[in-house]
């Protein structure tokens, strides 16, 4: 029996400690520094590399890092160099999620579809371009801004504005030193991820998320406002195409540069006339759509941890999912992602039904009450046997859930009920 510890504190972390408690192989689950719903918390934060290797040393862990930032700062490289197992890639990998500037030449040079794109690091010049061209754009800071670095643009003036907002006014600090300015593709937007041991992926269940804060994908881009799996979206025949074009060549065009990408890898697509263009990666599970993912997995998932870190997925049966939806409704504090109150005291957690999963994000405890502390703050996860009983199942209990600034969309999942 292994212990296991799974860095982070929000709602994907949650969920990966719930599923990997579940496994006949994990004695105990810790979860560094946690939050208010996740059980074992151990007061290490995700930014402290020492700390965390000590304790899995310590504590005999195998460790499962969920967010960005750590990986970006070479977590895993630390631990390979004390002989400690964690799942997640190596620093030089993750440049693939930690620079967009780094990932959009590495497409660009791999030829994996992607929208074209130019790159600046002056506020002036950046404007003369987005004047100078016929298409919407989108400007990306270059580095990690937890999901908000992206301004989708409708007109000039959009741009303007998003270019100033990064570059002049600094928003994403130095994340926004240089951005990049790319055509708007308009699609439909997929998220598909698939597990890596830097040989071969596998490719988890289909998902979608919605990014924008307010119904019918209107307001800023937020780190996720809730998502459903399967998607319909995404056909088997595009799955293949996906599979093929985009996660395959960038498992080898990575090998070919000299870095073995282990980990979860993600691919956020853009689906236009049926053909599917890279819009970002991220390199590790998505957040919400880790929620319904790993409600869906009919699988020990530390098994397959193993196998990736071991390099030994080609060995292992492909991943099995239960036949049947599930989604995923963020419930966030009235305000996100601008500035929203703390610390109101959440109730309701007792009534919730059977089939449904509440995944605590930012929330935190206190004598036994639980209250919220974070912009996203909760992600009700419900089964269904059909996309529509899945997301009727959701809000039904979101409606148990009580505090004063509780705030959702109401059209999570409806994007995919149109396909049916």
């Amino acid at each position: 029996m292994v212990n296991v510890l799974v860095v982070g504190s929000g709602g994907r972390e949650h969920a990966l400690s719930w599923k990997l408690s579940q496994s006949n192989q994990v004695e105990t689950v810790y979860t560094a520094p946690g939050n208010g719903g996740t059980k074992n918390n151990v007061p290490i934060d995700v930014d402290d590399l020492d700390g965390l290797a000590e304790f899995a040393q310590k504590n005999n862990c195998f460790t499962v890092v969920g967010p960005e930032d750590p990986l970006a700062s070479g977590i895993v490289d630390k631990f390979n160099q004390l002989n400690l197992k964690v799942f997640g890639p190596s620093q030089a990998a993750a440049q693939l999620e930690s620079s967009k500037i780094w990932a959009k030449n590495f497409m660009k040079r791999n030829n994996i579809p992607t929208a074209q794109f130019e790159i600046f690091d002056n506020a002036q010049k950046a404007i003369e371009y987005v004047k100078s061209v016929d298409f919407n754009v989108v400007v990306k800071a270059d580095g990690l801004a937890a999901g908000k670095g992206v301004i989708v643009c409708n007109n000039v003036d959009d741009a303007i504005s998003a270019i100033e907002t990064i570059l002049v006014k600094k928003t994403f600090g130095d994340a926004g030193n240089k951005i990049i300015v790319e055509e708007r593709i308009d699609g439909i937007e997929a998220s598909y991820i698939a597990l890596s041991d830097g040989n071969v992926a596998l490719p988890m269940a289909s998902s979608q998320d919605h990014k924008r804060v307010f119904d019918d994908d209107k307001g800023p881009n937020t780190g996720g406002m809730g998502a459903y799996s399967p998607t319909p979206i995404v056909t088997d025949a595009l799955a293949k195409t996906i599979q093929k074009d985009v996660i395959e060549k960038t498992i080898q065009a990575m090998k070919n540069e000299g870095i073995s990408f282990k980990g979860f890898l993600y691919a956020g697509i853009m689906i236009k006339d049926n053909t599917p263009y890279v819009l970002e990666y991220n390199v590790r599970m998505g957040d919400p759509e880790c929620q319904p993912i790993t409600m869906r997995m009919d699988f020990d998932l530390y098994d397959y941890f193993i196998a990736s870190v071991d390099g030994k997925l080609s060995s292992m049966p492909l991943l099995s999912w239960k036949d049947q939806y599930a989604v995923c409704v963020v419930l966030a504090s009235d305000g996100y992602p601008g500035s929203y109150p703390k610390n109101d005291e959440i109730t309701g957690f007792d009534s919730i039904s059977n089939g449904t999963n509440v995944f605590h994000a930012g929330t935190k405890k206190s004598d036994g009450k639980i209250f919220s502390n974070g912009g996203r703050v909760l992600g009700v996860t419900s089964l269904g046997d059909s996309l529509d009983s899945a997301i009727s199942n959701a809000y039904s209990e979101i409606e148990k859930i009580t505090w004063s600034n509780k705030f959702c969309r109401t059209d999570i999942g409806k994007k995919g009920l149109s396909y049916f």
